[in-house]
């Protein structure tokens, strides 16, 4: 099995405030998210389905977290899968339903295993960021009841989890 070389990066790497130092950022992100696609294979996992995961795992980091969130991804702070889980996907999904999110969810929950191999983030930090995942009753409930809103009832339903930092 072919070995890659492991990530070496410094957790201010992924800070940012210009432009041109979220483009470097964003190039880091790709970086990981080449190799996490190689490490998957490595595990056994089908070139496909490695892509597939890497693709919803591009779309938390990049999507979320870099662009819409500014959020350094290598300090993940409590409650950052929960608001992309239980707000901003559902915001942002054009049909927003719990199956699609469940194969995100398992993606970003393998993407911060690989992190913590690679020691970009703590095991604490792995344990609270697998917990947030794994609220899928919750995410569900969260679904229900923003397809079902009605008049003024946006509001409430996003003062209960907003999806803003």
């Amino acid at each position: 099995m072919t070995q890659h070389p492991e990530i070496e990066f410094e957790h201010d790497d992924f800070e940012f405030e210009t432009m041109d130092e979220e483009l470097l950022v964003d190039g880091r992100c790709q970086q990981i998210l080449k190799q996490f696609y190689l490490f998957l294979q490595q595990q056994g996992m089908a070139a496909e389905q490695a892509s597939e995961r890497a693709f919803s795992a591009d779309l938390y980091l990049r999507d979320y977290l870099i662009d819409f969130g500014r959020q350094n991804i290598v300090r993940p702070q409590p409650g950052v899968v929960k608001k992309f889980a239980a707000s901003w996907f559902i915001t942002h999904t054009l049909d927003p339903e719990i199956g699609l999110l469940e194969r995100h969810l398992t993606a970003i929950t393998e993407l911060y295993r690989y992190m913590n191999r690679q020691h970009l983030i703590s095991a604490a930090e792995l344990a609270f960021l697998v917990h947030e995942a794994g609220e899928l009753e919750y995410y569900r409930q969260r679904i229900d009841s923003f397809l079902n809103l009605t008049g003024a009832g946006f509001a409430a339903w996003d003062a209960d989890c907003p999806a803003r930092f």
